[in-house]
């Protein structure tokens, strides 16, 4: 019953959603959403050459990310296109997905241990 009732409420609910001239899932979400996730997996690599610990690598990965998608907003917003914040919405999800991926990526090719305390070293 509960399913018909959401399937029901989808069939009347997608006519509007046509209509609207910044759908949630237009083809431009899933640019934003792909581009943003390249971004931040390109960032998250490029950084693992300078960076060391794994949490500044994805921090400059999705910062990378955002940074451009919040640029493109608000170039948006000067005139040339139609700022939105359904599209940076999806920059996010795609910046948080390509970070995810590109540090799961890492933790799977180079795993690192604790270091081995050496036992015979004198503390002072």
């Amino acid at each position: 019953m509960r399913a018909r009732l959401i399937v029901a409420s989808l069939v009347v609910a997608l006519p509007a959603a046509a209509d609207e001239p910044d759908p949630w899932w237009g083809r431009d979400k899933a640019l934003h959403f792909g581009v943003s996730s390249g971004l931040a997996a390109g960032g998250y690599a490029a950084s693992s050459l300078v960076l060391e610990p794994r949490w500044q690598r994805a921090a400059s990965g999705a910062g990378f990310a955002l940074t451009l998608g919040a640029s493109k907003e608000l170039y948006d917003a000067t005139g040339p296109g139609h700022p939105s914040a359904k599209d940076f919405t999806w920059d996010l999800a795609g910046a948080a997905v390509g970070t995810a991926l590109a540090l799961l990526v890492d933790v799977l090719v180079s795993p690192r241990s604790a270091p081995v305390r050496d036992a015979t070293a004198t503390t002072r």
